[in-house]
């Protein structure tokens, strides 16, 4: 429930701190003065965009705030879920707008994203306003009605959830057909380069091991110079080695020289176990060196071999945009992938569709589960909407809801029309196209009054519903917002009517006055004198009559 509505620099609203009463209150005032500001200060709190044109000019900022009472509607979860402090006696609203457009919005001084406290706005306040009437004519209204009525949340949730693995099933079969014609179109061609990937008999590290022989074996002659000079260097011999032999066989004499003093200088004995173990060392290095001379051999054939499997690799590479061998082994094992989908796509769309039909099936229950609650629902509104209007002043009223079958959707596979008349000689039609406006004006608040029988919202505002309406049928639809308000709700009714006027507990005033500063809207709670007054204003005009004040009174007495 609201309990302090405060307004700082909102258009002609300069500041605004006002308590809100429970039960059944009214607002009046004369065209202009401000009503629709303070509405749409509610609104922008409750998280509409906002408009910088809505601050008020020469200010710091626009800020509206709000204090709830929300200790009877279960909501701890909310906060908990979103991370808010909560406090049940004192749930606090607040919208900040800078003149440069920086929107802030906070509950209980937490700053949220303006899509929380929307979600909350929503559970906390619902605003009716005129153009709302409208919405009488839209069929997803009608079904919602219906289903507020039906209290099928629960089963719908479960619909919908179904609904959505049947879609994205729907969507799988779907991508799995354009996927396997595709394939198929193209699956010579995939076999093609499979075949000609396989046939390169492609292995990690190819290309690199065939480079490196490929190289070897064009510089066959280089390599064989360098290792018989070598051998020459080390071993003993020809004319490429000193005269004296090979490093080996100098080597090996050292040793024996160091051998010879080690009992006179054992000091050289450390020296010549080193040279010991450089000799068999370099000993094996020329035995090495010697056999890998022996085995290289310059082989065309073979170099013509590798350079044609390099020149396979690198055209491969080239025809698919690869950077080596590794890159066309995955690519192989892709067109592997996409000829066994090919290969199974029977079976995988058989699957598939058989998952669909099964989703379409359990779709189809519960949307009749739906139909059915949704019936009983209808029939209760039907029987009911009589009741309520005939009071309103539509005597002859008719009233049906249509529920016909359609496609599957995300609400079932109900399309629902409110149908009514307001004789007995015209057929029942479409609501928005055969009811007048204050016909529709009534017809809304009947369904509001059942939905909010259903709904526990804290706070219904309604705005001007009474639009075409006068006399005894606006009394009758003050009793409607009453009855509301007596049943743990707190109902505010802006209107321009004294009948509705009279009938709230508690009656607010929007007027204007003129300062230094220009035009300012205010708002007050009127004494029960004052009340007489306004609501004498607005029997007769801007001349106050004994006869009006008389009347005043009289309506005041039957609240």
């Amino acid at each position: 429930m609201l309990k302090q509505l405060y307004i700082n620099n909102f258009t002609l609203i300069d500041t605004l701190d006002i308590p809100v009463n429970k039960g059944f209150s009214v607002i009046t005032g004369e065209t202009g003065a401000g009503k629709s500001i303070i509405l749409g200060a509610i609104n922008l709190l409750l998280g509409q965009r906002a408009d910088t044109k809505c601050i008020k000019l020469n200010t710091r900022k626009c800020v509206i705030e709000a204090h709830f009472d929300i200790s009877r509607y279960g909501m701890q979860s909310f906060f908990n879920d979103n991370g808010i402090d909560y406090d049940a006696d004192d749930c606090i609203l607040r919208r900040e707008i800078s003149p440069a457009g920086k929107s802030r919005a906070f509950i209980n001084d937490t700053p949220v994203p303006l899509t929380v406290i929307r979600s909350l706005g929503e559970q906390l306040v619902d605003i009716h306003s005129q153009h709302q009437n409208l919405m009488l004519s839209e069929e997803d209204f009608q079904l919602n009605v219906i289903d507020i009525i039906a209290d099928d949340k629960q089963l719908l949730s479960e619909y919908q959830e179904n609904f959505a693995a049947y879609n994205a099933a729907r969507k799988e079969v779907k991508h799995m057909q354009e996927y396997a014609e595709e394939n198929k179109r193209n699956e010579d061609f995939i076999r093609f380069q499979l075949n000609e990937l396989k046939e390169a008999n492609l292995s990690p590290g190819l290309q690199e091991e065939l480079e490196h022989e490929s190289d070897m074996l064009s510089h066959v002659e280089d390599i064989k110079t360098a290792l018989y000079n070598v051998e020459n260097i080390l071993g003993a011999g020809d004319a490429a080695a000193s005269d004296n032999g090979g490093v080996t066989d100098r080597l090996k004499e050292a040793v024996r020289s160091l051998d010879g003093i080690t009992e006179i200088y054992p000091e050289a004995k450390s020296a010549a176990e080193r040279m010991e173990s450089c000799f068999i060392e370099l000993k094996d290095i020329l035995q090495e060196i010697g056999a890998n001379a022996a085995n290289i051999e310059f082989d065309p054939r073979r170099l013509e071999e590798v350079n044609s499997k390099l020149d396979k690799i690198y055209t491969l590479e080239k025809k698919h945009s690869a950077a080596n061998v590794e890159e066309l082994l995955s690519l192989q094992a892709e067109f592997e992938d996409k000829l066994n989908a090919i290969d199974n796509s029977d079976e995988t769309m058989s699957a598939l569709l058989e998952r669909e039909r099964q989703l379409a099936d359990k779709c189809g229950l519960l949307a009749d589960k739906l139909t059915t609650v949704r019936t009983a629902a209808a029939r209760k509104i039907e029987k009911e909407m009589p009741d309520r209007l005939i009071p309103l002043g539509i005597p002859k009223i008719r009233f049906a809801v249509s529920i016909e079958p359609k496609e599957l959707g995300c609400n079932g596979h109900d399309k629902v029309a409110f149908l009514f008349s307001a004789n007995t000689s015209t057929p029942m039609q479409p609501v928005a196209q055969v009811a007048s406006g204050g016909e529709i004006a009534r017809v809304m608040l009947s369904l509001k009054a059942m939905i909010s029988g259903a709904v526990k919202l804290p706070t219904i505002i309604f705005d001007e519903i009474d639009t075409g309406v006068s006399g005894k049928i606006a009394e009758k639809m003050a009793d409607i917002m009453q009855e509301m308000a007596d049943n743990e709700r707190q109902v505010i009714s802006i209107t321009h009517l004294p009948q509705i006027a009279a009938k709230g507990s508690t009656h607010y005033k929007v007027y204007k006055e003129e300062g230094a500063d220009g035009t300012t809207s205010r708002m007050c709670i009127l004494t029960p004198d004052q009340r007489v007054t306004e609501i004498a204003q607005m029997l007769s005009g801007s001349e106050i009559t004994d006869a009006a004040i008389s009347n005043a009174k009289e309506l005041l007495k039957t609240k």
